[in-house]
């Protein structure tokens, strides 16, 4: 039974895992593309998808199974919603205090 939960989380996080990936990628296009150079947008990149950032919100595949779970609940659409009003604000807190000018 624990072998199942956990590869149901698995499963759930693989999912969000690529959600939260089209979502960096596409804020950063949509939001920054002007102000930041490609190699400063693969390091924001970078940062934002990683589990140092994301163990902020608790376990990064806990966090990252709950995008699953939302995309597959409610859709692409409201998955960016949680992402942009759970993580954006603390992530250009993050970017700003390891010296990027956002």
């Amino acid at each position: 039974m624990a072998a199942e939960i956990d590869q149901s989380l698995r499963d759930e996080a693989w999912i969000g895992d690529a959600v939260l990936t089209l979502f960096v990628r596409s804020w950063l296009m949509k939001t920054r593309s002007k102000t930041i150079d490609p190699r400063e947008r693969a390091a924001l990149f970078e940062l934002f998808v990683s589990n140092q950032f994301l163990s902020s919100f608790g376990e990064p595949t806990r966090v990252e199974a709950k995008v699953g779970r939302i995309y597959r609940e409610h859709g692409l659409q409201e998955s960016f919603r949680h992402l942009e009003g759970t993580f954006v604000d603390k992530f250009l807190r993050t970017a700003r205090n390891k010296g990027f000018n956002l």
